[in-house]
């Protein structure tokens, strides 16, 4: 029987974030996609046009009927768009035990936001206690803390270690907004630091990186992976997809990963050094 993991976040319909890139990402790596949309979005690779929020009923209903039919083995926790879809998902998820991965959208590529500021305080009281994982970038683990971006490996693990206390047993900091030829990134969990890094690549097509890892780690889990073998084969899969995500040439701006280059690679286009880094 194939694993199933279940990915509860927004719609983009540009494709290349959001539930899409969660169910490309499942299926990239073998495992079915089950999906509750929060919210639907207008957005391309340039913009965030519009938000409709799903409302809580609808929510509630979608993660039942997947509950009652499917054999979920992992969750992945996307764009939750305001307090009461965060307080409608811990609902619906109290009481299961299966590993969840919380990617803390709060904010587009774009710069449009997609967490009210009203809505963080219920996303780390309801949300961060329920994760097997969070995996926020440098500013929303700023935005979680009411702190600055961390600037170097020390503040990012001081931060990791504070988020950790918020209540998700494990944390991994992105230094894909961080500077420097080599991005590292850094997975506190209870046992210590471990750092995976990676060549910062030259390219704006990183739209959906951050939804594409945390479903990738997602997918592990489901497969029935340890938490740092599923973070580390999703930490090269994501890798593989940035590489070749030049050869796509989808949209105007920041273009979509490559979730499939695995499966159906693409040149780089002519003129682009491969490689970019990640949220």
């Amino acid at each position: 029987m194939i694993p199933i993991a279940l990915t509860i976040a927004g719609s983009d319909s540009g494709g290349g974030a959001g539930i899409q890139a969660d169910l490309k990402a499942f299926s990239a790596l073998g495992v079915y996609g089950a999906s509750v949309i929060t919210a639907l979005t207008a957005q391309n690779t340039r913009s965030v046009t519009m938000v409709e929020p799903a409302s809580a009923p609808m929510i509630a209903a979608q993660i039942a009927a997947v509950f009652d039919d499917l054999d979920v083995r992992a969750v992945k926790l996307g764009m939750l768009g305001g307090a009461e879809a965060i307080k409608t998902v811990a609902d619906g998820l109290r009481g299961r035990t299966l590993p969840v991965v919380l990617d803390p959208v709060m904010v587009a590529k774009s710069g449009d936001r997609l967490l009210p500021t009203g809505a963080v305080e219920a996303l780390r009281h309801l949300a961060l206690p329920m994760a097997t994982l969070l995996t926020p970038n440098l500013p929303e683990a700023a935005d979680l803390l009411a702190t600055t971006p961390a600037t170097s490996e020390a503040e990012m693990t001081a931060q990791g270690h504070a988020l950790r206390a918020l209540g998700p047993q494990a944390v991994l900091m992105k230094d894909g907004h961080g500077a420097g030829d080599t991005c590292v990134d850094l997975l506190i969990t209870e046992a210590g630091v471990t750092r995976l890094t990676a060549t910062r690549r030259a390219t704006r097509n990183t739209h959906g990186t951050g939804c594409t890892l945390s479903a990738a780690i997602a997918a592990g889990l489901a497969q029935g992976m340890g938490l740092h073998d599923a973070v580390a084969r999703a930490h090269t899969y994501l890798q593989g997809a940035i590489a070749a995500a030049d050869g796509l040439r989808v949209g105007q701006g920041a273009g979509p990963v490559h979730h499939f280059h695995a499966l159906w690679p693409v040149e780089p286009a002519p003129g682009i050094r491969k490689g970019a880094r990640h949220d």
